[in-house]
Formats: structure tokens, sequence, C-alpha cells
């Protein structure tokens, strides 16, 4: 099915010069004459991530996908392994999947092409724990501050966060949500 650039959403799978990807951010711009689409997609083989922009009439193959969730079983060579609720083993490339391996998760959600595992996202939120940032600031108002998380991304916490505290993260936009009360 053919689509707009206009009509295209983070998530949503394309075919590009050839290739199998996905749509991981989206944005419009628009000026006083014309409006423009800034894509980022990224490749699921190569795990390349690409920066286009593109005329709101530019037309994409959207391919049809089936969600399922999968928990993460091992690595095998250049394959991630995982299993369906009903106990299937589906395989997939490392490039696929890292992204979505870098926020540990019970379940994860993975798009299949004709039957096939194709890309895996992790969940909406993660929860985390802070390994290093600053002393809290008590009384200084609404602030953040730069932390590093238990898998090694850095984002920004609220002052009263600590080592030690656990946070949950909205794992597409890296902001922080809350603290979780220990």
């Amino acid at each position: 099915m053919q689509v707009s650039a206009l009509e295209l959403r983070p998530g949503t799978l394309v075919r590009y010069e050839g290739r199998m990807c996905t749509v991981v951010w989206w944005n419009i711009l628009r000026n006083d004459r014309r409006a423009f689409v800034q894509l980022r997609i990224k490749d699921l083989q190569s795990g390349r991530t690409t920066e286009l922009k593109e005329h709101t009439d530019s037309k994409y193959e959207v391919l049809d996908k089936e969600e399922k969730d999968l928990t993460h079983s091992y690595r095998d060579g250049i394959d991630e392994v995982f299993f369906t609720e009903t106990g299937d083993e589906v395989r997939c490339a490392a490039a696929a999947a890292e992204d979505a391996l870098k926020w540990p998760a019970e379940t994860y959600t993975g798009f299949f092409v004709s039957e096939q595992l194709v890309a895996v996202f992790p969940p909406k939120h993660a929860v985390l724990v802070i390994t290093d940032t600053s002393p809290p600031i008590r009384g200084a108002g609404t602030g953040q501050k730069e932390a590093v998380l238990e898998n090694g991304m850095k984002v920004k916490v609220n002052l009263l966060c600590d080592v030690g505290d656990k946070v949950r993260i909205d794992t597409e936009t890296l902001e922080f949500k809350e603290r979780i009360a220990k």
C-alpha cells in the first residue's frame, strides 16, 4: 500500500530503496509557501539510520505487519532469539533488536512481515536504577540534572533523584517520567 510521507508515523514499516525500514522519528516543517516532512528511518538489516527531508506528497510503500509480544532469550551469533507467548522460537538480526534490548523488560513488541520477525521494540516505559548522578538538591525548585542509568544511557532527571533510585523513563524520547519510591 502506498501512502504519502505526511501519513507516516514512528513505528511504521516502509520499503525504502528496496530495503525494509522502520520510521524512527517524524516531524513536519512548514514555511510560508510549502510544507516538508522530516523523517529518520532505520534499516532493519544493517541497523543504519538515515535522515530524509521529503515533500508531503512523496509516496512510500507501507508493509503490512503483525505485532506480537515477545520474551528475549539469548543471542546466537548474529541473531537474537525470542519466544512468543505460545512458546514458539523466533529469530531476527541483532541490528533489528539492539535498540530494544538496551531497555531491560519482561516483554518486547515484535513486528512480523510474512510471518518473519523483522523488528523488535521496547515497551513505552522502562524502570531503571540510577548509577551515577550529582547529590540531590533539596529545595532547589523544579530543575533537572543529568544522570546515568544502569543500561548506560544518559538522561535528565529530577533534582531530588540520587544514586540507587529507580526512575521511570520514556524509552522513545528518553524523558524522565517519575521517581519510584524505594
